[in-house]
Order: structure tokens, then C-alpha cells, then sequence
């Protein structure tokens, strides 16, 4: 049996973040682990050269981690009471801040969602769960929403 000590929860504040931080929960609870709970911040440093001056990106970027925080914090003491847990709130892409994060602070599992985009949006949009499941060190749970 797998020793998990450690789970990251990758959440996006959805209506179906509570399912997948269901998820995690019931792993932590099951195995003792501990919980980092990550909503990574969209990075809008590649609109600087869009005659947007870099302190307006910055104070807005500095605002959305404000909101998020506070958002974090309510989502965590709502979704994972008497859990040992810790909420982080980060910027820029979010594939590559999961996996980093994931690696950086040893996690045995990631526990996130999916948004079961098809057709054009996919090919827009890719999948961040997916770049996750094929670059990940750690086995990744995946939430599908129900239709």
C-alpha cells in the first residue's frame, strides 16, 4: 500500500471545487495525510505589451491574490475542518504551478478536477488536468464534473 503523507488539492474556486476538496478530504482522512490546498492566480504578465502599463497588471494581479486569499481561507475551514491543512494561493500558469508545487513540497498525490472541455475550447484551452496526469511524479486523481 502507497504511504501517502502529503496531498495537493488543486482547486479553481468553481461550483465544483467542493466535489473534488470531497475527494482529498476522504484520501487525508483515510491515510493521516497532510493537505495543501492551491488556487493558482491567472498570470496576466503576457499582456504587458498590450499598452497596459506593468504597475496597472501588477495592482490588478496584487487584487485577484487579495480576493483569492480571503476566498482560500472560507474555503478551507468550510471543506476540511479538523484536517491538518494549509491553503496557497499563487500566480501563473496553472499546469506548471500544480506540478511545481507538487514536486517542490513532496506530495504523494494530487487530487484535482477537470472540466471535460471538448471540441474547439480543448483545442484552445488544452487541459490543464491532462499536462498534469502526463507530467506528474506523484499518481493524480482526476474529478470529472457530472454533466
Amino acid at each position: 500500500m502507497a504511504d501517502i503523507k502529503k496531498i495537493l488539492c488543486a482547486v479553481d474556486f468553481s461550483e465544483y471545487s467542493p466535489i473534488v476538496a470531497d475527494y482529498a478530504r476522504m484520501m487525508a482522512k483515510s491515510s493521516g495525510a497532510k493537505v495543501l490546498v492551491l488556487y493558482v492566480a491567472p498570470s496576466l504578465s503576457q499582456y504587458v505589451g498590450f499598452h497596459v502599463p506593468p504597475s496597472s497588471i501588477e495592482s490588478f494581479v496584487g487584487e485577484i491574490v487579495t480576493g483569492a486569499e480571503d476566498t482560500m481561507n472560507a474555503f478551507v475551514k468550510e471543506h476540511f475542518d479538523q484536517l491538518d491543512v494549509e491553503g496557497k494561493v499563487v500566480t501563473g500558469y496553472p499546469a506548471e504551478e500544480i506540478l511545481g508545487i507538487a514536486e517542490d513540497e513532496k506530495c504523494d498525490m494530487v487530487v484535482m478536477g477537470t472540466h471535460g472541455r471538448k471540441g474547439i475550447d480543448r483545442i484552445l484551452f488544452g487541459s490543464v488536468a491532462e499536462k498534469v496526469v502526463k507530467s506528474s511524479t506523484a499518481p493524480v486523481l482526476t474529478v470529472r464534473p457530472k454533466a
